[in-house]
């Protein structure tokens, strides 16, 4: 109920939703009036499944906003952000742990990889707010924030593998890039397939029988999870599954929509079950309700998400080394691996530092996290643990204090271009 009174102060203050969350998760945990308590290493299974699904509907909800063709070179953006970009931060991470913490190579790996993808569930201060006029910066952070959590699960993996862990073992040596390639061909693939189909069958049943009227909501839910179920079962990497899930429902509804944007036509629309039937509104309508179910979802995710963090954090404390991590990742990792990403780009100076700043950590961090203490467990684990929940606390202090004037500066200089 705070947050239905605080939420139109927060948008015009430097203060997000998060920055209140996480005290709160930290005043109930132990270290404050201890009525919740969170083991990381004992209960490293089921916050896995917990975090997984939150970022699954992010992921997913993340694809259902970028509405831009594919042959629209805008893509190229997001895709140096949410691959080659994590190419150099991964390993340049990893050495810098190595060299500065005395980690070994493995743990310093692993570290990497865990704080590397940048976050699309706490970032959506900075990601696309008009889907029909997307801005390059926003556009580029929120294609980066569905990209880089599929471009990271090699990296865990080859990490898990280094360091003996059984279930990770055939992404050693040679095998790593197989299971890259094969990963990222059958996750696309498969998940573009479920959101494409799904969706054209729903429109055709809507359309031709007035049947499968209603219950977006469970549409958006089974999409995501046959998405995510199918690439897995086939060896694919399950977050790119679900943000192709996203990105194919969009683009089906764009490329029905011809050059009409999707706030003409849902302006135009009449009431549910006409719009739901009618030949030119119906795509659109389809995708807008799934984006709004979503939309509501992904705040209940970073509700949950951030006040887990504060809780854990609560027993953990915050770690010097995680904060000198955190320093060395925002102000030195970030931005090069940002600037040798975007070499021979056309984005202007502004753009680039504001992607360099923007680069949040978040959900996808703490997924990876839980999902690597399931199979790994050595006296370096505690110490780890501790370093990611300080990296993602201070991303999101640092991050949420800053979006909010800087965002408006941006907006500032873009309308005076303009």
């Amino acid at each position: 109920m705070s947050m239905v009174f605080l939420e139109p102060m927060l948008q015009q203050l430097p203060f997000s939703a998060a920055m209140i969350y996480l005290p709160v998760g930290w005043l109930l945990g132990p270290g404050g009036s201890g009525l919740i308590a969170v083991d990381l290493m004992s209960q490293s299974s089921w916050l896995t499944v917990i975090t997984r699904v939150a970022l699954l509907l992010s992921l997913f909800t993340v694809g259902l906003k970028l509405r831009v063709a594919w042959r629209n070179r805008l893509w190229w953006l997001p895709f140096r952000l949410g691959v080659l970009a994590m190419l150099v931060t991964i390993p340049l991470l990893a050495w810098c742990a190595a060299f500065l913490f005395d980690l070994p190579f493995a743990v310093a790996l692993l570290l990497a990889a865990i704080l590397a993808p940048t976050d699309p569930v706490l970032a959506s201060d900075v990601q696309i707010q008009d889907i029909d006029d997307p801005d390059s910066l926003r556009f580029s952070l929120s294609g980066e924030g569905g990209l880089n959590d599929g471009t990271a699960f090699p990296f865990i993996m080859l990490a898990l593998a280094l360091l003996g862990v059984p279930q990770a073992e055939s992404y050693g040596g040679a095998a790593f890039w197989w299971h890259v390639s094969w990963g990222v061909t059958a996750g696309i693939a498969g998940g573009a397939l479920v959101g494409w189909g799904l969706s054209r069958l729903v429109l055709l049943m809507r359309q031709r029988f007035r049947l499968a009227l209603g219950m977006e909501e469970f549409m958006a839910i089974g999409i995501v999870m046959l998405s995510y179920g199918l690439a897995e079962l086939v060896h694919g990497i399950g977050f790119l599954a679900v943000f192709a899930a996203g990105l194919a429902m969009r683009q089906m509804e764009s490329a029905s929509s011809g050059d009409k944007s999707a706030g003409e036509i849902v302006a135009a629309s009449g009431s549910g079950t006409e719009a739901a039937t009618d030949p030119e509104q119906a795509p659109v309508y389809l995708t807008q309700t799934v984006l709004g179910f979503n939309q509501q979802m992904e705040h209940f995710a970073e509700f949950f998400m951030v006040l887990l963090l504060g809780i854990l954090l609560s027993a953990t404390g915050v770690s010097l080394e995680g904060a000198l991590l955190a320093l060395l990742l925002f102000f030195i990792v970030r931005p090069l691996s940002v600037a040798m990403a975007l070499t021979a780009s056309n984005t202007s100076a502004v753009h680039r530092w504001l992607i360099a700043w923007f680069g949040i950590r978040g959900i996808g961090s703490l997924y990876y996290l839980c999902f690597s203490l399931q199979y790994w467990d050595q006296p370096l684990t505690r110490r780890i643990a501790t370093d990611v929940l300080t990296v993602v606390a201070m991303s999101i202090v640092l991050h949420g204090i800053s979006a909010t004037p800087l965002m408006r500066m941006y907006r500032r200089s873009q309308s005076r271009k303009s």
